[in-house]
C-alpha cells in the first residue's frame, strides 16, 4: 500500500494482551467446542470458538468495550456514534450502557429485526439509512460534528482490532488446554477486523498455524484485495443473506495486517451457508447467524483439504431473525 507509512501503529501482542486484562471479568471466555460430531464426517479434528454465547450475541462487544473503555471523562459526557449492520451497533450500545456514555448508532434499514430491538434495548438512540443508497459513514460523521462525540469505528481501529484479537488469544490458550494446536484457523471477515486481531494473537502464539479468512462468494473484496495487494472494495449490486459481513473495502489498518499475515481467503455461497447454520444447530445445538456460519459452510463445502488436522473455526455470531433462520432449517 502506497500510504502504509501513514497509517498508526500497528496492534500487536502486547496490545490484545492488555486488552483481554481489561475485558476480564466483562466479557465471557467463550467456549471452545471438540469432539463434535463433525470430526468423523470431515476426518479432522474441529475445534469451535463459539463467540455467539458472546454479550450482545457477537464478537463485536471485545472490540466495543476495549474502546469505549478508555475514553476520556469528556469524551464520555459527548456520547460515541456508530454504525454497523447490528452486530458492532449491538456490542457498542451494550458497552457504553455498561460505562454509562450516550450512544447513537446509524443502521441500515434492512437490518434484521433482532438486531435493531437488541441495540434500542441497550438504550442507544438509533438512525436509521438506506443502505444501498446511501453514505452510513457520512451520517455518522455528520452526528459526530453536530454533537462533539466520538466516532467508534467497527473494524479499522487499534483498540478494536485489539479487543476483537481476545478471540485468538483464548482460541490457543483453550486449545493448548486441550493439549492441540490448531494447523488451521478459519475467521469470518467482513471489514477484516475480526480477522485481523486473530491473526495478530495467533500468529504470536501459534505460528504454525494457517490463518484463513473466510466470506461470501459475493462480498470477496479480502480474496480479490489479497491478490491484488491493494484494498478493493465489492460491486455495489452485490447481495448476500451474511449482512454481518457487507462491508467494503478491507479497512486500511485491518488489510495491513491481514496481507502480511493470511494463508489466503475463502468463499461460500449463501446455500452453503444455510446447511453450515443447520447443520451448527443440529449437530452442536448452536443458533449461528449467517455471517458467523461461513467457516463451518467453508469446511462442509470442501473449500480446503482437512483430513487429519486440527482446525478452529470461529462461529462469529448468533444474532439472526427467527424467519432467516427457520428458511435455512427448512433447506
Amino acid at each position: 500500500m502506497n500510504d502504509s507509512h501513514e497509517l498508526p501503529a500497528l496492534p500487536g501482542l502486547a496490545e490484545v494482551e492488555a486488552a483481554a486484562s481489561r475485558l476480564a471479568g466483562v466479557a465471557r471466555r467463550t467456549p471452545l467446542l471438540a469432539g463434535t460430531p463433525f470430526d468423523e464426517l470431515t476426518g479432522a479434528r474441529l475445534l469451535f470458538k463459539v463467540e455467539a454465547l458472546q454479550r450482545t450475541g457477537s464478537f463485536k462487544f471485545r472490540g466495543a468495550y476495549n474502546r469505549l473503555v478508555l475514553l476520556d471523562a469528556g469524551q464520555r459526557r459527548g456520547g460515541v456514534v456508530a454504525f454497523s449492520s447490528g452486530n458492532h451497533a449491538q456490542g457498542v450500545a451494550a458497552a457504553a450502557k455498561m460505562l454509562g456514555i450516550p450512544a447513537t448508532i446509524v443502521m441500515p434499514s434492512n437490518a434484521p429485526a433482532i438486531k435493531l430491538e437488541n441495540t434500542r434495548a441497550f438504550g442507544a438512540e438509533i438512525v436509521l439509512y438506506d443502505r444501498f443508497t446511501e453514505d452510513r459513514e457520512k451520517i455518522a460523521r455528520k452526528i459526530v460534528a453536530e454533537r462533539g462525540a466520538t466516532l467508534v469505528p467497527s473494524y479499522d481501529d487499534p483498540h478494536i482490532i485489539a479487543g476483537q484479537g481476545t478471540v485468538g488469544l483464548e482460541l490457543i490458550q483453550q486449545a493448548a488446554e486441550q493439549g492441540v494446536t490448531p494447523d488451521l484457523v478459519l475467521v469470518p471477515t467482513g471489514g477484516g477486523g475480526l480477522m485481523a486481531g486473530t491473526a495478530v494473537a495467533v500468529r504470536a502464539l501459534a505460528p504454525s498455524a494457517a490463518l484463513y479468512a473466510v466470506e461470501p462468494e459475493a462480498f470477496d473484496d479480502t480474496r480479490r484485495s489479497l491478490a491484488a495487494g491493494q484494498p478493493l472494495p465489492n460491486p455495489p449490486e452485490a447481495r448476500s443473506i451474511c449482512d454481518s459481513l457487507q462491508i467494503s473495502p478491507p479497512g486500511r489498518l485491518t488489510f495491513a495486517i491481514n496481507r502480511s499475515l493470511l494463508a489466503g481467503a475463502l468463499t461460500v455461497s449463501d446455500l452453503e451457508v444455510e446447511t453450515a447454520m443447520a447443520r451448527a444447530f443440529r449437530q452442536l445445538k448452536l443458533v449461528v447467524e449467517p455471517g458467523g456460519s461461513v467457516g463451518l459452510a467453508a469446511v462442509l463445502a470442501g473449500k480446503l483439504p482437512i483430513a487429519g488436522r486440527t482446525v478452529a473455526i470461529v462461529l462469529s455470531g448468533g444474532n439472526v431473525d427467527a424467519a432467516t433462520f427457520t428458511a435455512a432449517l427448512s433447506r
